[in-house]
């Protein structure tokens, strides 16, 4: 026979489920606590198996649809200031041959370096309008990822290309004209940005 205790259990189990699903299923702690999730709820949920562990201090009911995205999903969890850039970015959009190992994530200058145990990532460190311009959201397993859109990425890459790699830059604005429609207008806004104006230039006159 189950106790009253059990009851209750699984009455605050369902809310905190409730309150999952409203907020797109993830949950980091902080948030979950602000939403109305008592501590001991959410720790014996967990502990019960109810809600599993998708990286320190992120959770998600169990049984859940698996995670089509489940390191960018986490990044954009975990660390809701970083944009996904470079390598990654060109993944995503797929300007690149590369397979990352680790997450490139942008950061303003004078953030504080993250802490994951999962996924391996990358920082970068950006400032002024080469952090600030050319970010799209996109949703991704019902969360908001932020990504540097295609022009700026490419833009980036060249900017980073000691770091990258020239020719994983070169690669990619073969890829984008192959891919998609170029706007050069959009793609040298963000290359005068990032200071590469010259350098993208002609590259870029080459193949169109």
């Amino acid at each position: 026979m189950k106790s009253r205790s059990d009851d209750n259990q699984t009455s605050r189990f369902d809310r905190a489920i409730t309150i999952f699903k409203k907020y797109g299923g993830m949950l980091r702690t902080g948030q979950a606590l602000r939403a109305g999730i008592h501590p001991s709820t959410l720790y014996a949920m967990r502990d019960a198996g109810t809600l599993e562990v998708v990286s320190r201090g992120v959770y998600r009911p169990a049984g859940s649809e698996p995670l089509g995205n489940p390191d960018l999903v986490t990044i954009a969890t975990r660390i809701p200031g970083g944009v996904i850039c470079l390598i990654s970015a060109l993944a995503f959009h797929e300007l690149t041959t590369q397979i990352p190992h680790e997450v490139h994530v942008a950061l303003p200058r004078g953030a504080e370096e993250p802490r994951l145990d999962h996924p391996p990532i990358k920082t970068y460190r950006f400032t002024g309008e080469a952090f600030t311009k050319g970010v799209e959201a996109h949703e991704l397993d019902g969360v908001s990822v932020r990504i540097y859109s295609p022009e700026k990425t490419l833009a980036d890459c060249f900017k980073f290309r000691n770091r990258v790699g020239l020719d994983t830059a070169v690669e990619a604005v073969r890829f984008y004209r192959e891919r998609r429609s170029v706007n050069v207008d959009e793609l040298m806004r963000y290359a005068a940005i990032c200071r590469v104006g010259k350098i993208i230039r002609p590259y870029l006159e080459a193949i169109l």
